[in-house]
């Protein structure tokens, strides 16, 4: 029988392990978000909320390294509730843009705890985090405007995405490592 490493607690680790659930979470329904505009033949929004998916399990895996690299116990939870029903594109777009701006303030109240206990360190794990919810809002934001501005022309909307790339920067530059490898 293995032993489990159990580190005592602190509100910023509890705080990590509540935040891989919401990382996968939020990959979850972007798979939904994906699945979605692929029954709808729009290939470019479907790829990009693919990545999208992916991009969040790799958030959430390099939480588990850190969690692992700091010798405290991880726990792999079950993911919430995805909602699967929309009426047209903005709704999922609105949901993903309001999903980032409430990652972001997961990630600031991880920043504020680690640094209210005096955990250097772990504030500066949080602060690849930060940044990369500035670039998340400010996609998703644009990709909203664009909805919006091609008025029910989605083929207007995929030409954008397969011009622009939203969202694709290649790798995650200063990303923590991922717990078995990013994908």
């Amino acid at each position: 029988m293995a032993l489990i490493k159990k580190q005592p607690r602190s509100k910023f680790y509890e705080l990590l392990q509540a935040q891989i659930h919401n990382e996968f979470n939020a990959s979850q329904q972007y798979i939904a978000l994906a699945v979605w505009f692929d029954a709808e033949d729009l290939p470019q929004l479907a790829k990009h909320f693919y990545k999208q998916s992916v991009e969040e399990r790799n958030h959430a895996m390099a939480l588990v390294q850190y969690m692992l690299d700091t010798d405290h116990h991880v726990e792999i939870p079950g993911t919430g509730d995805v909602r699967n029903t929309f009426s047209d594109v903005t709704e999922l777009i609105e949901l993903a843009l309001q999903q980032e701006k409430d990652v972001a303030t997961d990630i600031q109240q991880l920043a504020k705890a680690a640094r209210a206990e005096e955990d250097y360190i772990g504030e500066q794990f949080t602060q690849w985090f930060l940044k990369e919810q500035v670039e998340e809002i400010s996609q998703m934001s644009t990709l909203l405007n664009i909805v919006k501005r091609a008025n029910g022309n989605l083929f207007e909307v995929e030409n954008h995405l397969h011009r622009e790339s939203v969202g694709d920067g290649g790798a995650d530059s200063g990303m923590p490592p991922v717990a078995g490898g990013a994908l």
